[in-house]
């Protein structure tokens, strides 16, 4: 008897630790991890695959930038900037859109809801088939202002699809 009651608390136990975690969760793994806490950085490295929710990440290298650790105080850190680099591509949505680009580098100010894609650029809005290329894109989630730039080689591309109403 002693023996099922044990087990049964054990198994209450797990349930309601697995009923208690956040699904809010920022999952970040990798091959290699360093931290300094006192700038507030942690550095991800090899193979980095970092996901919330449906959103996700990948890249080479993944550098979060926290508010920096106070001594002797109890506080909630707080991501104030993500620099992926190498072979980094993302995934993201939103309330009403769904995002998917990729790029030599990319930074996001979670903030200000902005991304920074740098080298290589691409950024397609899948919900409205919308598609950018260039050198640089700047997008901000919240006001829904996007920049581009290219290069004299490399122009900026801009592609969507339209309706067209053709007589035949």
């Amino acid at each position: 008897m002693k023996y099922i009651l044990t087990l049964l608390m054990i198994i209450g136990v797990t349930f309601v630790q697995a009923e208690d975690k956040p699904k809010n969760q920022l999952i970040i793994d990798a091959e290699q991890f360093e931290a300094y806490d006192n700038k507030g950085l942690s550095i991800f490295t090899g193979n980095v695959k970092m996901t919330r929710i449906k959103d996700r990440l990948n890249s080479d290298k993944l550098e979060v930038y926290m508010t920096p650790k106070k001594e002797g105080v109890k506080q909630k850190r707080v991501a104030l900037k993500y620099i992926a680099t190498g072979n980094a591509d993302f995934e993201v949505f939103t309330l009403d859109k769904h995002y998917i680009g990729s790029g030599k580098k990319i930074i996001y100010n979670p903030a200000k809801l902005e991304y920074e894609i740098i080298g290589k650029g691409f950024l397609k809005e899948v919900n409205e088939n919308k598609t950018l290329y260039g050198e640089t894109i700047f997008l901000n989630q919240t006001t829904g202002e996007a920049r581009v730039r290219g290069t004299k080689n490399k122009p900026v591309r801009f592609i969507m699809e339209i309706e067209s109403k053709e007589k035949k």
